[in-house]
């Protein structure tokens, strides 16, 4: 899948986001702290990612919360209301991009049952308080996955990496989750996407949950698949293909300890 990593235009805060999530889940939690603590009232995050989205030159869909939810998701993630993505998970039940193309996680909601802590837990750590080699922020309706590197996927901590559902490689997109927000509110997602995007396609996200994807046959991943005009797709859960994905990762060798892809 040819993808242009091009930069685009940064507010002099979008680092603030990376200071706090090196600090907090990306490495061992040697303090865990009350959500209270980690709600921020005289510097939150949440105004600033509204402006974002306000200024959005893709559509942006903010699903409503639950404010219980979105405390035990804060709580168990451990990062605070002053970095975006403490604001888009105490905020939001997660977010639409482009019709839905891409999930950003939250705090779950109707359309998107998922909240980030829960979503990880069993594929990137088995409890609470364990080291994550990375940890799953956002996937697609292709079964692409979007994660922050914890250490295990390359020498870039804190930077967001792409699983392509057509090479099963975790490529580095060298931006922190600010970042990764500008590039879902503001970047070229026709080009990111390129010869994966069918005619029709808008409309057939409207009827799709954000507990599913779409399952190719021929697979993307394989030789036969590559035009995707062509393949037939039935809509799966997303669970499942992320175990198929990682079931043939491991068949492959990719999933082993040091294999950066």
């Amino acid at each position: 899948m040819k993808r242009t990593r091009g930069c685009f235009v940064l507010w002099k805060f979008f680092s603030l986001g990376l200071l706090f999530i090196c600090n907090t889940y990306l490495m061992a939690q040697d303090k865990v702290k009350p959500v209270e603590d980690l709600i921020n009232h005289t510097d939150p995050g949440w105004p600033i990612v509204q402006d974002w989205i306000k200024h959005a030159t893709n559509k942006v869909e903010v699903l409503p919360r639950d404010s219980i939810r979105a405390a035990d998701a804060l709580y168990f993630v451990q990062v605070t209301t002053r970095s975006p993505m403490g604001a888009v998970i105490f905020e939001t039940g997660g977010l639409l991009i482009d019709h839905g193309w891409i999930r950003v996680l939250g705090s779950g909601s109707a359309r998107l049952n998922r909240s980030m802590p829960d979503w990880n837990k069993g594929k990137t750590f088995e409890e609470y308080g364990d080291h994550t080699p990375y940890y799953l922020i956002a996937d697609d309706v292709l079964g692409g996955f979007f994660a922050i590197n914890g250490g295990g996927l390359g020498d870039d901590p804190g930077k967001v990496y792409y699983l392509s559902p057509d090479g099963l490689d975790w490529e580095p997109m060298h931006y922190s989750y600010s970042e990764f927000l500008n590039f879902c509110f503001n970047g070229p997602l026709d080009k990111f996407y390129q010869g994966f995007r069918w005619q029709g396609w808008e409309k057939d996200l409207d009827s799709l949950s954000g507990e599913r994807a779409y399952s190719f046959m021929p697979p993307l991943w394989s030789k036969e698949g590559k035009d995707i005009r062509r393949d037939s797709r039935k809509d799966v859960p997303v669970e499942e293909f992320y175990r198929l994905i990682f079931e043939i990762r491991k068949q492959r060798s990719l999933n082993k300890p040091g294999t950066k892809k």
